[in-house]
């Protein structure tokens, strides 16, 4: 029997180009027990599915190691206490290495601390806490820990002195091409700037030291049989910079003006560089949503343990924890109110302005601001179980997940280098033969252009940033895309259907009629039929009773209840026997009820549902309740109108009921009475007349058809088990963000195409301008630094999207 797949993150470091990612997903891919790898160029980071009995996380490690790329890892000291002897810390340091995600642990006894390596993707400091905690000692965090090193932040920093350096060395050796042309003749040229050594001696730092990365990249990748954009900017650089060193030996020797093009090396390795320092901090700007989402989680909680009140790092909190929250503080975890009263901002959500009233009992979400109650709550879940830590897991995977079209794009990188290699050769070739016979220095420029305006920085870049900032952008909205894949195919959703309890409807009856028979006292009659549907489980028993209460009106004590199941309730309330249900049960006990009949089927042909009542044998009046349309329902239906999507009401409800739900917010097609199991099969039936379907639910009952649609669309107000089954999931709970995911898609789709456009035309337009001479080489880098900085500012203009409403 095969074990259950796993699946694991891991952020990698050192990658430049398309075809970094490329082969590395290639050599995950191969290895046994792998069933899918994705590498994420912009995001820097690996998603693998893989069999745990055949492979570990420190396989992976290992093998984008030997293919020449590093693992970014997090490295974090806590204090331990409770250890009294070398077993102790031999114990809790085995335990320790033992987490998957941990690379290594190390406690030392006589400082009572532990250091520990690990990768975040997988692993949490609760996580780490929980460990040490289960074999019977205590971890905190240790109070002078710095906060980890960004290493994104690290690697701009490190590129930002690269380029400093480069920049200094190379302006002497600009100057001095400058200085060549005749419409600059009046600028002043040093003479020693001139001399072919001097000029060797600035380019040298620059060729060897800063430029060692693309060197040992383009090693790397030649040695595992492939070719990166680092082995164009090799060839390219080293082709002018050698050159131009057997020109400054000849020089020397045959006393004659030498061809130099150190300046060509030198500054087309301070453009590349400058080149990736932008595209570095655009790369960063695009997971800011990450960062806001991450942002909104408090820092400590004040926490009850041996009676007595201690404010801990929220890390630090575990599952039963009594805490306390103060009025406009944070609520630090999810949980359950033990005491007090109080209305919780839940915006940040479910998208509500308006703070929702928590009692005993209720349920609390961590990150969510505790507007004017002083609350005791306990802990249920903590650090990756929380609801925000839910969302900010999706929108990671869908930012690290490949859509269809990049697929493509990688396909195409794959090939690109091999195949620029061989035009600059011809091009070489044909300069030296027939353009120019003999004549290398041209050749050589040519050859160098070809080089680097071809390389495909701006192809591997041009989906994933999309990706990133249109998924990213989306969960600002509360929209979840749980893949790449998913936000491609929503740009194609033409029909939408939604469900109507809790979808289109807020999913709670409300008491919403009230008719009694001649004569009669109403607050008499409601205190009678109150009592009686008190002891009912049924939700509509419910609504009527809380209606009732909400008109201030007591209710009077019970003798007798008995259930009358698909018919209603029989009781005995101050010595009366009072029915309440269906007409089935009025005829049953020969109630006559012919003249009320015409007021219920209007009522029943609005959408109601009506129940009748009698008192010791005579009719005694009609109670309805009704299921409320959300206030945003109708305009939500006719912005999907307006964009030209057919929408389809689906429900297990009666037909008249459906109808008239249907007609109240604009819908015109309905299929009603449809069986939990029948709600894929219609949604089948839509797929085969070629219709591309999302549906959009809220229930356990919606999960088949959620699974089965081109899109499913969970209600995020609703069940897990319609959340895990859907692709997208729409935290507020507001038909609005139907047309929102939808627009999202279609602009980010837009997006791809118009970074892949420009990424090609970059290219097809600069191969042939170079290889006929009219591209010099340091405009070549110049334009290929460009080409990447403009892709990425492209989609960065997803962060900025309004969405109507």
């Amino acid at each position: 029997m095969s074990s259950e797949i796993k699946e694991t993150s891991l952020q990698i470091t050192g990658m430049t180009c398309a075809a970094c990612a490329t082969r590395i997903e290639k050599g995950l891919n191969k290895m046994d027990g792998v069933e899918e790898a994705n590498v994420n160029l912009a995001l820097e980071k690996s998603l693998i599915k893989y069999d745990p009995e055949k492979l570990s996380e420190k396989d992976f490690e290992k093998k984008i190691q030997d293919l020449g790329y590093g693992i970014a890892k997090e490295k974090k000291e806590f204090d331990i206490t409770g250890m009294t002897c070398a077993s102790c810390a031999m114990r809790i340091e085995k335990g320790l290495n033992k987490l998957e995600g941990v690379t290594f642990a190390n406690v030392n006894l006589a400082l009572e601390n532990a250091t520990i390596e690990y990768n975040p993707s997988q692993i949490s400091i609760t996580d780490i806490i929980s460990r040490v905690e289960k074999l019977g000692y205590e971890a905190h965090i240790k109070d002078n820990d710095k906060e980890a090193v960004d290493y994104r932040e690290e690697a701009i920093q490190k590129q930002k002195k690269k380029f400093i350096i480069a920049a200094i060395l190379s302006f002497p050796l600009l100057w001095t091409m400058v200085g060549h042309f005749s419409f600059t003749s009046f600028i002043y040229m040093p003479e020693f700037l001139m001399n072919p050594w001097v000029q060797m001696a600035l380019a040298t730092p620059v060729q060897f030291i800063i430029g060692k990365q693309f060197y040992v990249s383009a090693y790397k990748a030649l040695r595992n049989k492939s070719v990166n954009m680092d082995v164009l900017v090799v060839m390219g650089t080293s082709a002018a910079y050698f050159y131009s060193v057997y020109q400054a030996i000849i020089t020397t020797q045959e006393h004659h003006t030498a061809q130099l093009y150190f300046e060509t090396s030198s500054v087309l390795i301070t453009l590349i560089i400058l080149g990736k320092l932008f595209e570095a901090k655009a790369k960063g700007r695009s997971s800011e949503a990450i960062k806001k989402l991450m942002g909104l989680q408090a820092k400590t909680a004040l926490v009850i343990r041996n009676e007595t009140e201690l404010e801990i790092p929220i890390e630090e909190v575990i599952a039963g924890d009594i805490i306390l929250v103060k009025p406009g503080e944070k609520i630090p975890v999810d949980g359950e109110v033990l005491e007090g009263d109080t209305a919780v901002d839940e915006a940040m959500l479910t998208g509500e302005s308006i703070p929702v009233d928590k009692t005993i009992g209720d349920s609390l979400f961590g990150s969510t601001i505790n507007k004017n109650g002083f609350i005791k709550m306990k802990a249920t879940k903590i650090g990756r179980d929380t609801a925000l830590s839910q969302i900010i897991k999706v929108v990671e995977d869908a930012q690290g997940s490949k859509a269809p079209i990049q697929r493509l794009a990688d396909k195409i990188s794959g090939v690109f280098v091999p195949i620029v290699i061989g035009i600059a050769i011809i091009t070489f070739l044909v300069w030296i033969i027939w353009v120019s016979p003999g004549e290398i220095t041209q050749a050589l420029e040519a050859l160098i252009a070809v080089l680097v305006i071809a390389c495909p920085c701006a192809l591997g870049l041009a989906t994933p940033t999309s990706i990133m900032a249109g998924s990213g952008r989306a969960a600002e909205f509360g929209i979840l895309f749980k893949g790449g894949e998913h936000l491609e195919t929503t740009h194609r959703i033409d029909t939408v259907v939604v469900d109507k309890t809790g979808t289109v409807t807020n999913g709670k009856p409300v008491l919403t009629d009230v008719r009694v028979a001649n004569g009669a006292d109403e607050e008499e009659f409601l205190s009678l039929i109150g009592a009686a549907e008190k002891q009912s489980e049924h939700p509509l028993a419910e609504a009527i009773v809380q209606g009732i209460q909400e008109r201030g009106i007591s209710l009077k004590a019970v003798q007798k209840f008995e259930a009358v199941p698909g018919y209603g309730v029989k009781t005995i309330v101050n010595q009366k026997e009072i029915l309440v249900g269906t007409r089935k049960l009025m005829n049953q006990y020969q109630i006559d009820i012919s003249k009320i009949l015409p007021v219920m089927e209007e009522l029943e042909a609005n959408g109601k549902t009506a129940m009748l009542a009698s008192i010791d044998g005579q009719y005694a009046g009609l109670i309805a309740v009704a299921d409320t349309i959300k206030e945003t329902s109708k305009k939500a239906i006719k912005r999907l109108q307006e964009m030209n999507i057919e929408v389809i009401m689906m429900t297990g409800d009666n037909q008249r009921t459906a109808t008239a739900i249907s007609k109240e917010v604009g819908i015109n097609h309905v299929i009603a009475e449809v069986l939990p199991e029948g709600k894929a099969e219609q949604v089948k039936k839509l797929q085969a007349i070629g219709k591309k379907v999302a549906m959009v639910g809220d229930g356990i009952n919606d999960a088949p058809a959620l699974a089965v649609a081109d899109i499913g669309m969970a209600i995020g107000t609703g069940t897990d088990v319609a959340m895990e089954a859907a692709d997208i999931t729409l935290i507020r709970g507001d038909l609005n963000s139907i047309a929102d995911a939808i627009i999202m898609s279609r602009k980010t789709m837009r997006n791809i195409k118009q970074n892949l456009f420009w990424a090609f035309a970059y290219n097809a337009l600069g191969i042939p301008i170079a290889a006929v001479g009219l591209l010099a080489p340091w405009v070549a880098g110049a334009a290929m630094a460009f080409s990447s900085v403009s892709v990425v500012l492209n989609a960065l203009r997803l962060q900025r999207v309004k969405l109507d409403k």
